[in-house]
């Protein structure tokens, strides 16, 4: 029986071979989640620095070395060889028809800076919360919800979000102080945007998802304070709370103006790709693309700000949980779609350098997502930096490899992030003031770069 999978040590690659699987998770390097073709050199010696080993898909490779792998696949291969079976150990999934996604992830011009939309940005999202308290008012005393002024900003929103991602990100990713009980909405609805903006939804689109996961919640006003605060539901308290998904079409649909697709997301939302979701356990194709978005970026927020003690997990431990969902509770195509849009260090994360010290992404660096411009907080001992410094890790990337090729410095990867952390780890970090200090401040700040370069 010929295999489909063949387990290649990284210095055997070669062009055309199609890696399907690495030795390590996918989340940990900067390559695509759903596999992808060797097209040169460069792509080779990025895998020998991340990977020991790869899973190859026979099937899939092309040219002489794909032929010649399928000739090998037929015969048998010595166990402990190179060319072993890679074939995950995970129980196939059941094939759900759902026709692919189309994406274009060159839609929109490249990101503006971050400095130079954050203003707006937060004007946007104290507008936006404003809005939502006006929502709840007025759905507490029976009145209309007003719509008109929601749209306006949720347009506005959507034009920011489009001219800078990364603005509206800082704003997803930082809880603060006093925030109001229904922040996760806002927050999703910022995730969809950044999500929506990355596979090149069209501008009326990205309006709609905003709106519906902004106003997909509403329903819960109508559920009992002890279904809605309940750490643990049983099937009957479960059952009530599921409710509040018909109660929000409900409400929403009371307004003429309302777009029915907008409430087509807010009704299939809770739906999940295998068809163990809720309230019509509709799967696969059945569900609308915006309202499998929509249930991708509620997960996500959910479980990096979630309710009650529980603490945030880190962004890396947070993809691995959706990751492992593909399939099941998501698409796989915007799954792994969803993940690129945020990076495996989306703005605001914590991280640890190789240099020991302890910083805070500012900034995504596009393309390049694994060296964003970082500040660096807390020292190799993890105390607080008298003053904390802005290093740009992509441009401290670009000068070594200049100096490298000068013969003035030896090969290697310079500064790297070697994790991410829980957001609790260090309490003495505080990523608000970071932002704040990043995004808002005049003062300039000192540069990591500046001090590597006068060593």
């Amino acid at each position: 029986m010929a295999i489909e999978q063949a387990k290649v040590l990284v210095e055997d690659l070669q062009r055309g071979m199609f890696v399907s699987q690495l030795d390590r998770p996918w989340t940990r390097t900067p390559f695509a989640l759903q596999g992808f073709y060797i097209r040169d050199l460069e792509e080779i010696r990025q895998l020998q620095k991340f990977c020991r080993f790869v899973y190859v898909d026979v099937i899939k490779s092309v040219g002489d070395v794909g032929a010649r792998l399928r000739r090998l696949s037929r015969t048998d291969v010595p166990r402990g060889k190179s060319a072993a079976s890679g074939a995950r150990s995970r129980r196939p999934a059941p094939v759900i028809p759902c026709r692919p996604v189309q994406v274009s992830h060159d839609a929109y011009p490249a990101p503006a800076p971050v400095q130079s939309e954050a203003g707006n940005a937060r004007n946007l999202h104290r507008q936006i919360l404003s809005g939502m308290d006006q929502v709840m008012a007025q759905i507490h005393s029976d009145r209309p919800l007003p719509l008109k002024q929601v749209n306006k900003v949720v347009e506005d929103l959507v034009e920011s979000a489009l001219r800078s991602p990364d603005a509206f990100a800082w704003l997803a990713r930082v809880r603060e102080k006093d925030e109001h009980t229904y922040s996760h909405s806002v927050r999703a609805s910022i995730w969809s945007l950044v999500f929506g903006r990355h596979i090149g939804l069209r501008h009326r689109e990205l309006t709609q998802l905003a709106l519906a996961t902004l106003l997909k919640d509403v329903g819960k006003l109508r559920l009992s304070p002890e279904v809605l605060r309940a750490a643990k539901r049983d099937s009957r308290t479960e059952l009530a709370y599921r409710k509040f998904v018909d109660h929000s079409v409900q409400m929403l649909s009371a307004d003429a103006d309302m777009d029915s697709r907008v409430l087509d997301i807010v009704h299939c939302h809770c739906e999940q790709h295998d068809g163990s979701g809720y309230p019509r356990g509709l799967r696969g194709d059945r569900i609308p693309v915006l309202a499998r978005m929509c249930g991708i970026v509620t997960f996500y927020d959910e479980i990096t700000n979630p309710r009650g003690v529980k603490s945030p997990v880190a962004p890396s431990r947070a993809v691995t949980q959706l990751y492992d969902r593909r399939g099941a509770a998501f698409n796989e195509q915007l799954t792994v779609e969803f993940i690129q849009s945020i990076g495996l260090y989306p703005t605001g994360t914590q991280v640890e350098l190789s240099t020991g010290e302890v910083a805070v992404v500012v900034e995504q660096t596009y393309g390049r997502r694994l060296k964003p411009k970082v500040m660096v907080v807390l020292d190799r001992d993890k105390r607080p930096l008298p003053e904390a410094r802005l290093f740009d890790m992509a441009a401290d990337d670009d000068r070594r490899q200049k100096l490298i090729e000068r013969g003035k410095l030896p090969p290697g990867d310079g500064v790297t992030i070697v994790q991410d952390l829980e957001p609790s780890r260090f309490p003495q970090v505080d990523v608000a003031a970071v932002r704040d200090r990043y995004l808002f401040s005049r003062q300039r700040l000192p540069n990591f770069l500046s001090r590597l370069l006068k060593r």
